[in-house]
């Protein structure tokens, strides 16, 4: 029987490739892992145990996928970072720092369990919601 643990990886294919890398990792703290942009447009951010994988759309892979993602149709609802215990103010004023729209704080059920989270917007209109790893 399968028996999840944790969040491997998650996919997000965009036609501003640079521009997202760079969100990822200057706003929400990922690092770059891996990159194959010339064979298949592709770049894999470490994001603690996880992977968030960027695919060009413009990319061997990403032409594969369709059409780009659009602001009323996007192919993730929302994902969920655990990440380490923070100051909610200062997460706020981090993100607010970088022009990111976020939410409030609220109490919400995740993989560990009850814990206050907020959810945000990347630059490419993907739902990502914060929480502190328990």
């Amino acid at each position: 029987m399968i028996k999840p643990k944790a969040i491997d990886h998650i996919v997000l294919r965009t036609d501003r490739y640079k521009d997202l890398i760079d969100f990822y990792c200057s706003v929400i703290g990922c690092n770059v892992e891996r990159t194959l942009p010339d064979e298949i447009g592709l770049t894999q951010l470490r994001a603690g145990s996880a992977l968030i994988d960027i695919v060009d759309v413009k990319g061997s892979l990403g032409r594969a996928g369709g059409a780009s993602p659009q602001p009323t149709g996007n192919n993730v609802d929302h994902f969920c970072l655990q990440i380490e215990p923070f100051d909610e103010l200062e997460l706020k004023n981090h993100l607010k720092n970088h022009g990111v729209e976020v939410g409030d704080f609220v109490e919400r059920y995740g993989a560990q369990g009850m814990g206050r989270s907020l959810y945000l917007k990347d630059l490419v209109g993907n739902d990502i919601e914060l929480r502190s790893a328990v």
